[in-house]
């Protein structure tokens, strides 16, 4: 009967800690903001400090339309992306403090492939694969709206 105990507690602590249940806990702690992005506006969730840019959309299955992930960075530098434990295709931009897109990068689910940003950026914008492409959105065009 104990052994069951144990088999069952640790069964019920893992779902309750589950990846998926971890990313849709911690999207709803993340600040929200609104983008301009060409013509278009977005919703973006912040992820503003080590924890939240380490754990970026790692395990979620979907995003909502015109949604992404904004990370925001202390100070300028040239950071590297991958998708280890990401079964998403995205597309990340990455942008300079005055808001122009440097250069942005696909990005396959699940690899680890390293997307890095071409200059120093302060920030980096996920958004579903293909979304830049589709609303005509290229490298030296500006994002508005970035939090200071």
């Amino acid at each position: 009967m104990l052994r069951f105990r144990a088999a069952l507690s640790a069964l019920l602590l893992s779902i309750l800690i589950s990846p998926s249940n971890t990313a849709i806990a911690q999207a709803r702690q993340l600040p929200q903001a609104t983008l301009q992005v060409g013509k278009h506006n977005i919703t973006v969730e912040i992820a503003a400090d080590d924890a939240s840019r380490s754990y970026g959309l790692m395990y979620r299955q979907s995003l909502p339309d015109n949604h992404g992930m904004l990370f925001v960075f202390d100070h300028l530098e040239q950071p590297c992306f991958w998708m280890k434990n990401t079964p998403l295709p995205l597309t990340i931009a990455f942008i300079q403090p005055n808001g122009n897109i440097v250069n942005l990068a696909d990005m396959a689910p699940k690899t680890t492939d390293p997307h890095c940003a071409a200059k120093p950026i302060l920030y980096a914008l996920e958004m579903a694969q293909g979304w830049f492409r589709d609303h005509n959105i290229t490298a030296g065009d500006q994002i508005k709206g970035l939090p200071q």
